[in-house]
């Protein structure tokens, strides 16, 4: 991280499940570097979206022989992260996250995702596919709420 309070981690993995894994646990490395703790609410929180967003990758935006790219920016003056998973498929985009039957397994991905985020949104990729981002909210590591008593 930057003396400044920014860093950045952006690397491709396999568009396997084996690579959203693998992403999952070089997010929580990188964070544990930068001061943010593998319990800790941000690490944990953007743990979580990056899993979520790599998955859908993984199993929605999956083209043979090529990667799926991961991108996590931290702002510190802003006191955010930017979450950003690209793939290669344009056709499939994300839908608005909608919570499913109560005895499906799965679909519930970008629900958790839209709860953790103070923002998520797509937009498509030149030369081919889409990158999904999420905006996660998190305070410099150490950082303290100013507060006042009267």
């Amino acid at each position: 991280m930057t003396a400044n309070g920014y860093g950045c981690l952006s690397r491709q993995f396999p568009s396997t499940p084996r690579g959203a894994r693998l992403a999952r646990r070089t997010v929580v490395r990188q964070l544990e570097q930068w001061g943010f703790g593998p319990m800790s609410d941000a690490s944990c929180s953007v743990a979580l979206v990056v899993a979520e967003l790599a998955a859908n990758a993984v199993c929605h935006g999956r083209l043979r022989g090529r990667n799926f790219h991961l991108r996590v920016d931290y702002e510190g003056p802003a006191s955010r992260f930017r979450i950003e998973v690209s793939d290669a498929v344009l056709g499939r985009v994300p839908e608005q996250p909608t919570l499913p039957e109560d005895d499906r397994e799965s679909g519930r991905g970008l629900f958790l995702v839209e709860s953790l985020a103070t923002r998520w949104g797509w937009e498509s990729r030149n030369p081919i596919g889409k990158t999904v981002w999420a905006e996660v909210a998190a305070a410099l590591p150490g950082a303290t709420a100013w507060s006042s008593s009267a």
